[in-house]
């Protein structure tokens, strides 16, 4: 399942005002990730839901650590849930980043930013995970063989940095033992 959530309109509909596009104050985060979480909670399978800035004007630390971290925490630790919940973030300027930054920072966690450019991971992440991220989302549905051919080095450790990404929802794994980026989806932008 896939879906796309415009930010600008769940906050709209959360604070019953039409002209308001910021993302500010813990209590209007924590009502607007409730309200993601209970459009996602219809959703028993593996889902993607691609989650759009592109018409918030600016979203404060608060806000950044009910809406974005916590969301990636839940769907973290939603491993022994019925279900795996991926995100893809859309949207996402400056005046976004410095609060997001932050609480990826504070969290560690990371997630995948959909740009212009394509899609790139960001947070905390080391540099082999970078690096087998990045070379997954090159390589399109890879399993651990390929990704250690890839980056020149032994199957048993592509196959943990799998595993690592993929307990991050950072990488999904299908259902013949491969692995797709997060981003790598042919995500369409609307």
């Amino acid at each position: 399942m896939m879906m796309h959530i415009d930010l600008s309109s769940v906050l709209r509909q959360t604070v019953s005002c039409e002209l308001y596009s910021n993302l500010v104050t813990r209590p209007t985060g924590a009502a607007v990730r409730t309200q993601i979480e209970a459009l996602l909670a219809d959703s028993r399978e593996r889902s993607l839901t691609v989650i759009d800035f592109s018409h918030v004007g600016m979203i404060d630390f608060s806000c950044a650590d009910e809406v974005v971290a916590k969301l990636l925490l839940r769907s973290v630790s939603a491993e022994r849930a019925e279900r795996e919940a991926y995100f893809l973030f859309r949207g996402v300027t400056d005046d976004h980043w410095d609060a997001i930054e932050t609480v990826l920072e504070r969290h560690g966690l990371a997630l995948v930013l959909d740009t212009e450019d394509g899609a790139r991971i960001v947070g905390t992440v080391n540099d082999g995970e970078r690096a087998a991220w990045e070379k997954v989302y090159e390589l399109g549905r890879t399993g651990a063989a390929d990704l250690a051919h890839a980056l020149g080095g032994a199957e048993g450790e592509a196959l943990e940095l799998l595993n690592r990404l993929h307990r991050r929802r950072l990488v999904m794994r299908t259902d013949d033992d491969g692995y797709i980026a997060v981003g790598g989806l042919g995500v369409k932008h609307d």
